[in-house]
């Protein structure tokens, strides 16, 4: 590519950008139909690589266009001037456009790009410019009749919403169910006051794992709207309906960050979004537009709605709640839905895990995180890059720390703090510090849910070996996620042993103790997580047993090995719908 001037070198680079957008673009629209196909075909594992492509992606395309950039126009990163005309000329290419927003935020990751290794702080941004000329009324919902009662014949036809090559196994027979129980929970009966004034469903279909979702709403004539979601799986004898999710708490964890993306068969994200945020109010919308696939979009609105809550609530900056982490640094404020961390240069005294493996090593595991299916037992991580906060939105011993102790993350330029990288999460209660003031019903939820985040990070391959309970948190919805992840490893790494089978009295030192790697002796665990009393831990092992025995983890790590890909527990079981009434018919 050759430039004659600074002007044809503005002009080359902006098409070059503009193009290299366009095929990424162009490409990850293709996924959600890809999914869809994966559904039919009965293929979870085309799934689950259709998930790790789309999130790795975007990264690839930025990686390889920005050294490119470099080498043909080495100008561009060294004068900011220049650069600013690039944008310039590439603002009027993409105005209009409905995905103006997400080409906007790629040029500002190109830009990024070209600063790696430098202190240069670069806008996460939409460009007001360019949002003001879109148009964001698109339909994506359908509307279907309610009435005093909800019909089969309506869920039939929501049932018709993705247009399935694969016929349904007992269409008639699984609307009846989904019917029967949407009635029950809304208290609808023919005689009664309350009655459904509509249902409102999304027109795609929603695509994750082994599973399809139809997502949508009641509108309630007195007032209020309740989510419907049904779930579907696709077996020997066809697709069926699995699940009929009526609840707000349901929803929120359907759709947590802690889950891989969805896939979605429309393109119009911002009426998508907004649609979500109806039915999940509390949720903010930058985790809507991760959730549904457009991660880069959601960075941006994330930072956005940080940078509001600061504004609105006048709060600074402080050390998060819990205990203080050896290898990061906490921070949030208390009304604030986020925790921002940053990697310490160093460990505190208190790490155990020997030789520190370093910044970038650490860094590696929550990209690694972003990047999987977290199977909705671990936290996103939104990274991000040359970030500039103003310095009056800290406490002064919160900076003085983060400046002292992570120096490879932190500077501080005038009356701003740059942050070369920084992690944000979504807020959870750490465990032990909900189980000091959790009712008795409350904390045996949990310890279950603890159990099944475990065996859901196992599904991915997921390994904590720092197996306590301070690198867990509890939702407002009593789920447990793992948020702390510099000691996370490959489960099929993993040396299962046990000392079990020794011979009680037995002093000689046991063989796996000089073996090379990681062990783990499943029989430890409980003292790890410190569950706090006995009859939570009797609860604990009632429930989950199985992870007390090497052999459920060897079983676990053989599947994987295997290629396969093992069931996580993502909605409870009394939400699926009772077909057993059908199976004889």
């Amino acid at each position: 590519m050759q430039a004659e001037s600074e002007g044809d070198l503005v002009e080359l680079t902006a098409l070059w950008i503009l193009k290299e957008f366009d095929s990424y673009y162009s490409e990850s629209r293709q996924i959600p139909l890809l999914a869809k196909h994966a559904f039919e075909n009965q293929d979870p594992t085309t799934s689950l690589a259709l998930s790790k492509r789309r999130l790795a992606m975007y990264s690839e395309s930025i990686n390889e266009l920005g050294p490119k950039l470099q080498a043909t126009f080495p100008h561009l990163a060294e004068n900011e001037h220049l650069w600013g005309m690039v944008e310039k000329r590439y603002l009027p290419l993409i105005i209009g456009r409905y995905e103006a927003d997400f080409a906007f935020a790629y040029i500002n990751s190109v830009r990024r790009k070209l600063y790696q290794g430098e202190w240069k702080p670069v806008e996460y941004a939409f460009g007001e410019t360019i949002q003001k000329k879109v148009n964001r009324s698109h339909q994506v919902c359908r509307a279907f009749p309610g009435g005093h009662r909800v019909s089969p014949e309506a869920i039939i036809d929501i049932l018709g919403i993705p247009g399935f090559s694969t016929p349904y196994e007992r269409l008639d027979d699984d609307a009846a169910l989904v019917a029967e129980r949407a009635n029950r929970v809304l208290g609808l009966n023919d005689e009664g006051p309350d009655y459904v004034r509509t249902i409102v469903m999304v027109d795609a279909g929603f695509y994750r794992n082994r599973g399809a979702y139809l997502v949508g709403r009641f509108v309630l004539e007195r007032g209020g709207i309740i989510p419907l979601i049904i779930a579907l799986l696709n077996g020997d004898h066809g697709i069926y309906v699995d699940a009929a999710l009526i609840s707000v708490a349901d929803t929120h964890n359907l759709f947590s960050s802690t889950l891989a993306n969805f896939h979605v068969t429309t393109e119009y994200y911002h009426e998508l979004s907004a649609f979500l945020h109806s039915i999940m109010p509390r949720r903010p919308i930058g985790l809507h537009y991760s959730t549904v696939g457009y991660n880069h979009v959601g960075k941006v609105a994330v930072m956005n709605e940080l940078k509001q809550e600061l504004n609105v609530s006048k709060e600074v900056l402080g050390t998060a709640v819990g205990f203080r982490g050896t290898v990061t640094i906490g921070f949030s404020t208390p009304s604030s839905s986020y925790n921002l961390k940053v990697i310490r240069d160093k460990p505190t005294a208190q790490y155990k895990w020997g030789a520190y493996e370093g910044f970038d090593a650490v860094l590696k595991k929550y990209k690694r995180v972003h990047e999987i299916n977290r199977t909705g037992s671990m936290l996103d991580n939104t990274i991000y890059f040359n970030l500039r906060l103003e310095k009056e939105l800290f406490e002064e011993s919160l900076l003085d720390e983060l400046l002292r102790e992570a120096g490879q993350s932190v500077s501080l330029e005038g009356h701003n703090v740059i942050f070369k990288t920084l992690i944000v999460q979504r807020k959870v209660i750490p465990l032990p510090v909900f189980f000091q003031s959790a009712s008795d019903e409350d904390a045996k939820t949990v310890v279950v849910n603890l159990g099944y985040s475990i065996k859901n990070n196992m599904a991915a391959n997921i390994f904590n070996k720092d197996l306590d309970a301070r690198n867990y948190g509890v939702s407002r919805f009593l789920k447990v996620y793992l948020f702390d992840y510099d000691a996370l490893e490959p489960l099929t790494e993993v040396k299962i042993r046990t000392n079990q089978d020794r011979i009680d009295g037995e002093e000689d030192i046991p063989d796996w103790y000089f073996e090379d790697g990681i062990v783990f002796l499943p029989e430890e665990i409980e003292s790890g997580l410190r569950i706090p009393t006995r009859t939570l831990g009797r609860l604990f092992r009632e429930v989950h047993g199985d992870l007390l025995t090497t052999q459920y983890w060897e079983r676990i790590q053989n599947d994987l090995q295997a290629g396969k890909v093992p069931p996580i527990h993502i909605y409870p079981e009394d939400r699926e719908l009772d077909r057993s009434k059908f199976v004889s018919s």
